[in-house]
Formats: C-alpha cells, sequence, structure tokens
C-alpha cells in the first residue's frame, strides 16, 4: 500500500516493542524515516532500528522520557539534526498498571498522568510548534485506550488520562488545521504484548473474549494498519476523531 509517507519523517514515542514497535515498522515500509523513542528499553530500540535499516530504509533510536518537556524538546530538536522536520507524529508511550482503585495511591497516579497525558502534550507542543514553523503540514496521531471512551475497572487512572489525550486531539485538531497538521487519535481494546500477565490473561482469556464480538483479544499488528493511514496521503481530510480498533468490544458512535 502506497501511504504517500516516502521521505517523510516519523517520530513514533514508545516504539521500542508491541504496538509502538508495529507502527515504526509500517511507516518504514512505506519509506518514512523513523525516529524510534524509548526510555529504557535500549536493546529493543536498538533491534526495531536494525530490522528497519535491514529492510532499507532509515531509522535512530532516541533516549528520552516523554514525562519531561525539556527532554522531549531536546529530543525533537535532535532528531530534526540527524533526520530533518518531524512530519509524523505518533504518541504511543503510556504506562499501564492494573489495580484496583482504592488499592492505588498519589505516586502511582502522578506517573501514570506524567507519562499517558503529559507525555503526549509535551511531545505535541514540541513537534507542533515545529510542524507550524516549517509550514509543510503534518499528521499527528495519539494511542490511547478504549478505557478512556467507556470506562474499565482497575485502569480508573489511566482511563481518566487517556480521557484527556482525547479531549486534546480534539482541540488540537481544531487550532493546527489552519497549518495543515491533522490531529486523530486511535483508541485500542485489550492488546496481547510482550509484557501482559500471561497467566492472568490465560486465567481469564474465555470472559474476556466474550466481550470481543470478532471472538478474539487484539495483538499490535491490529493497530498498525489504522495509525499508518491515518498518517498518510489518504486521510487528509480526517481530524478530530477517535477511532476503536478494539474488535467491536465499546461500539462507539
Amino acid at each position: 500500500m502506497n501511504l504517500g509517507i516516502d521521505g517523510k519523517v516519523a517520530l513514533v514515542t514508545g516504539a521500542a516493542r508491541d504496538v509502538g514497535r508495529e507502527i515504526a515498522l509500517a511507516l518504514a515500509a512505506d519509506g518514512a524515516s523513523v525516529a524510534v523513542n524509548y526510555n529504557s528499553s535500549a536493546d529493543q530500540a536498538n533491534a526495531v532500528v536494525a530490522e528497519i535499516e535491514a529492510a532499507g530504509s532509515t531509522a535512530k533510536a532516541y533516549k528520552c522520557d516523554v514525562a519531561d518537556a525539556d527532554a522531549v524538546q531536546a529530543m525533537a530538536a535532535e532528531i530534526e539534526a540527524d533526520l530533518g522536520p518531524i512530519q509524523i507524529l505518533v504518541n504511543n508511550a503510556g504506562l499501564v498498571e492494573p489495580r484496583p482503585f482504592v488499592e492505588t495511591g498519589p505516586e502511582e497516579w502522578q506517573r501514570q498522568i506524567d507519562v499517558g497525558l503529559y507525555g503526549v502534550i509535551h511531545c505535541c507542543h514540541a513537534v507542533g510548534q515545529r510542524m507550524i514553523a516549517n509550514g509543510n503540514g503534518g499528521r499527528i496521531v495519539n494511542i490511547a485506550g478504549d478505557s478512556a471512551r467507556v470506562g474499565e475497572k482497575r485502569l480508573a487512572v489511566t482511563a481518566a488520562s487517556r480521557g484527556g489525550v482525547l479531549a486534546l486531539s480534539k482541540s488540537l485538531a481544531k487550532e493546527f488545521g489552519a497549518a495543515g497538521i491533522t490531529v486523530n487519535a486511535v483508541a485500542f481494546g485489550l492488546i496481547e504484548t510482550s509484557h501482559s500477565n500471561k497467566d492472568w490473561l490465560d486465567q481469564h482469556r474465555d470472559r474476556i473474549v466474550r466481550n470481543y464480538p470478532l471472538g478474539r483479544i487484539g495483538v499490535p499488528e491490529d493497530v498498525s494498519p489504522m495509525v499508518a493511514f491515518l498518517c498518510s496521503a489518504g486521510a487528509s481530510w480526517i481530524t478530530g476523531q477517535t477511532i476503536s480498533v478494539s474488535g467491536g468490544y465499546s461500539m462507539v458512535g
């Protein structure tokens, strides 16, 4: 599929593994140069870069905690110096710690919000201002979970931070539209990843799957095609939208 992103520079946060990795690979497969952001997973990030380069595209890994606004600004400047102006931003980095709300406390809440909400704000601010200054439009896709739309037990703070991301996406779509920048969100259901609690999933899989009309839990490869499309030339008249990729778990109009 020709997405019309050949030669563009894309920053994917949290791209070292799982959903972020698949997004980075999908964008690179259509010719984008990819900045692979990570915080602690250096080996995995470098493996993603090596895989992209082996396939003939350009990539480089960038260590940055997106919860740190100054570090994000520095990362954006470094990417531009290395690869060129950022034309695609995918905010995938997040922190999910499933626990009953009453068993959690302020320190846990703060970190989840710092990464899941402020991290997106920091990246949209640092990259958005550069997109506007460069005058060539751009694509921003913010990754959330459908817990932000319908709520979810054991994910109250994560859902709250992601709900903020959905509101931010709509607001920035209105602000950035005049500059030719689209801003959308992709909200997904339960995705089985390398850091999923396998024992818990296996114990509860049958019950969970009954909530999914398509009859299975998602995998990272289910998410990346929609994200890639929203980054493409074909999505030039789509903005301010939240699109669920959830196997039918949440049918929200």
